[in-house]
């Protein structure tokens, strides 16, 4: 078919040039433009004035013009010494319009076309319109897609223009009707097929779309196979052969594999040869994954080689390479393996260079590179500062990668190419939980302030029994070794009595003005400081609130509370995720309080360790425990006896700083803060003391028949959770589902803590990051309670919206 057309094209050609003999052009005329320039044509025609022209010379002038794709047809004429080109333009393309596509967008497909010269504007092919038309029916068909059709339209307009209309009828995705694996003996089809992407129809076809054949698909199927014999022990293992057929009506495939396992092989050798930079560390790296007398792996043969390159691309060979030889010996079964190492050129960064950041000034960048201009190239420190990059947030997407510098081989540029996205926010939210009711906040917050990175917020939120109204500043890098300051400053009221016997009846307004300190120790960890000044005024009700805080409150001879507040905090982060780790894990200290010269004198620690382990098949287990212990100091002059306060003794712990225990993000299946000391409001009249609640949590007061709880000064939390591997559940960054087992409690002080005590429930729970905010919902079950615990048990809990 190629000769024939090259034939007729040749004849065209011919008959396009009139007879004539040679001459020397005197001039150059080109008729039957309308669009085209004759500049434009004049750029392409390999003839100028003053030049001798034949019949051969005018057949190649001809073929170039033809091959412009500007013209339909070309024809040659002499008037005297006067060459004439008679051309008739091909059309523009006026309007594409593509539609009946769905699974391909029509900017992809737009994009694609641009590609090849069929898009608006461009001048129209009609060759080129067949060759797409038999492209598309080929990604169809790769989408198992074989009742497609692809049916072009043309129309003529005026102008010498025309619109092209390509209607797509997709049809429907073949459904695989069989898949067979011919030839395994070791291994069932069902442990073989465990991880394909293709599959006969199941129960989850309808998400998974396993049974819509793909040749993609497919292929990546056979690659898993092969890897599957391969890591154990089939080192010869093959794939002969495989065969698709598809049903007369093109719905059913039919998908067979012919297999040959072969035998399986053991490590004899292991030969590591080459430029070993570090000998040993390479060894330990191979011992690690490949020894002799193991079963041939493959997988354990790349681990190997990977954990090479990254020494090796950590000390500045960037483009080391290792080559896996293995040698087999079928007669003994065994393999023989050889990698030989090749380190390449030592490279160093000559420049980093920083593109995509429009608003963000160049400095914010620089200092979260671990990648540094001038020294040795550094895998691991390019992977840190993308991840520094990324956990900023002001970016979409961070790319980074290395150019050679030309005419150097030991010398490369790293890139930095930012999508930058909005890090600054206008926020107005309502949110619910079952403690607080409903939640209204609105804030305005810039977390890149100016392009300096300098984080600026005000906000403000409202509860059922809680208003707070803040601003605060923090600039992370005054100093160039990444020491950071800020400040903050808060308004808050509480009314905990409105809550009814959830909390203990009292109310509270605080005005507090801090600032900090964070100072860097490491990419993972850090220590925060602060130093701040607060006023809390307290407010009680004879009657309701529970007489011992109404005698710690008379003790203390002051209504208003007035504190200098001071913590320290360190942290050890090395969560691969902040909202869906799944593995790494979070330590945490911080010791604050009120210094000296304060109303109440007091300190407390709180800690807390977790951890995230994937344990194989999509599933992560975590753990997570923390403490939390207050208490007073110095030479303070009450303390709490048999329910009254007396001289001479300091005070016990602020009930105000009390922690509590019990809730959606705590001890699941009670109510928030319900969990630990409870205590009656009101006065015996027979005793003239507080009421005390009986061994079933109830007061048989008239003010109140449950006892209220009032924290304590000591605080124990566990949490085992599994996260579960949810095929309709891909995306953990939007939504994850655990089973989990909670445990604690809170205690009056260290010295009344008891094992016995400790409250536990297990349940289901669903985390989900919704456009209104994170939503958490809990199915719990207590299965260890209290005395009186059983009025605050509470089986579903959900809170969504952000907080403040």
């Amino acid at each position: 078919m190629k000769r024939i057309a090259a034939l007729i094209l040749l004849a065209s050609l011919s008959a396009n040039v009139l007879a004539f003999e040679p001459f020397v052009v005197s001039d150059i005329r080109i008729d039957g433009l309308s669009r085209i320039s004759a500049g434009t044509v004049y750029n392409y025609l390999p003839i100028s004035k003053g030049e001798r022209l034949t019949t051969d010379e005018a057949q190649r002038a001809i073929r170039a013009l033809y091959q412009t794709n500007f013209f339909s047809d070309v024809e040659m004429d002499r008037q005297g010494n006067i060459l004439v080109i008679k051309v008739v333009e091909r059309p523009s393309i006026a309007k594409l319009t593509i539609r009946g596509n769905h699974d391909i967008k029509t900017d992809d497909l737009k994009k694609g076309l641009k590609s090849i010269g069929l898009a608006e504007g461009q001048t129209f092919d009609r060759l080129a319109l067949d060759r797409v038309q038999q492209e598309l029916i080929t990604q169809y068909y790769n989408r198992g897609k074989y009742n497609v059709s692809v049916i072009p339209h043309v129309t003529r307009l005026d102008r010498n223009r025309v619109a092209i209309d390509l209607e797509i009828r997709e049809g429907k995705v073949a459904k695989i009707k069989e898949l067979n694996i011919v030839g395994n003996h070791a291994f069932t089809d069902k442990q073989i097929e465990k991880n394909f992407e293709s599959g006969t129809t199941n129960w989850m076809s309808w998400y998974s779309k396993n049974d819509q054949y793909s040749s993609d698909k497919l292929s990546g199927d056979l690659t898993k196979l092969q890897s599957y014999y391969m890591d154990r022990g089939y080192a010869d293992f093959a794939v002969d052969s495989s065969q698709v057929t598809i049903s007369p009506d093109k719905q059913a495939m039919y998908i067979t594999a012919d297999v040959k396992e072969g035998a399986i092989y053991k490590v004899s050798k292991v030969h590591l040869l080459g430029d070993l930079i570090l000998p040993k560390v390479m060894h330990s790296i191979v011992n690690a994954w490949v020894k002799p007398g193991n079963l041939f792996n493959r997988q354990a043969v790349e681990n190997s080689t990977k954990g090479i390159k990254a020494v090796l691309a950590d000390m500045g060979y960037a483009y080391a390479k290792v080559d896996t030889i293995p040698k087999l010996d079928k007669k003994n079964r065994t393999v023989d393996v050889t990698l030989y190492v090749q380190p390449g050129h030592r490279i160093y960064v000559r420049r980093v260079i920083f593109q995509g950041n429009t608003h963000t000034e160049d400095e914010v960048l620089r200092r979260e590179m671990r990648q540094l201009e001038g020294s040795w190239y550094s895998q691991a420190a390019i992977d840190r500062s993308k991840i520094r990059l990324q956990r900023l947030g002001f970016f979409k997407k961070v790319k980074i990668s290395k150019t050679r510098v030309p005419g150097t081989v030991d010398q490369v540029d790293i890139n930095v190419k930012v999508e930058e996205q909005s890090a600054g926010s206008l926020m107005f939210g309502v949110g619910y939980s079952q403690y607080s009711g409903m939640i209204l906040s609105g804030s305005v917050s810039e977390n890149n302030f100016l392009g300096t990175g300098d984080r600026f917020s005000v906000g403000a939120q409202r509860s059922n029994y809680y208003t707070q109204i803040n601003a605060s500043y923090y600039n992370p890098a005054l100093t160039e070794n990444g020491i950071g300051l800020g400040y903050n400053v808060s308004l808050s009221k509480a009314d905990y009595s409105s809550l009814g016997s959830q909390y203990a009846s009292y109310s509270n307004s605080t005005r507090s003005f801090a600032t900090t300190l964070g100072i860097p120790i490491s990419d993972f960890q850090g220590i925060n400081m602060s130093l701040g000044l607060s006023s809390t005024k307290i407010n009680t009700y004879s009657g309701y609130t529970p007489q011992v805080l109404i005698d710690y409150q008379n003790a203390i001879g002051h209504q208003t509370i007035h504190s200098w507040t001071g913590s320290v905090g360190w942290t050890y982060d090395t969560r691969n995720s902040y909202w869906a780790a799944t593995r790494g894990g979070l330590l945490s200290a911080t010791v604050d309080g009120a210094l000296p010269g304060s109303t109440v004198q007091y300190w407390r620690f709180t800690g807390e360790a977790n951890h995230y382990w994937p344990v194989g098949g999509g599933f992560v287990l975590y753990l997570d425990g923390q403490v939390g212990y207050g208490n007073t100091y110095g030479n303070q002059t009450y303390s709490r006896t048999f329910g009254q306060y007396v001289a001479g003794q300091k005070y016990d712990y602020p009930f105000w700083q009390n922690y509590y225990a019990g809730g959606v993000r705590d001890v699941r299946g009670f109510q928030d803060n319900t969990l630990g000391p409870r205590v009656c409001a009101g006065i015996n009249s027979t005793t003239g003391k507080a009421v005390q609640p009986d061994a079933n949590g109830n007061c048989n007061s008239s003010y109140y028949y449950y006892a209220q709880p009032i924290g304590g000064a000591f605080k124990v939390l566990g949490t085992a959770e599994v996260y579960l591997p949810l095929p309709f559940l891909k995306n953990i960054d939007t939504a994850r589902v655990s089973l989990f087992m909670d445990v604690g409690n809170a205690y009056r002080n260290f010295q009344s803590f008891s094992t016995k005590q400790l409250d536990a429930s297990y349940g289901i729970s669903l985390h989900w990051r919704a456009p209104i905010g994170p939503l958490i919902i809990s199915l719990a079950q207590p299965f260890r309670t209290q005395p009186g615990d059983s009025h605050y048990e509470e089986r579903i809990q959900f809170t969504f919206g952000s907080q403040f």
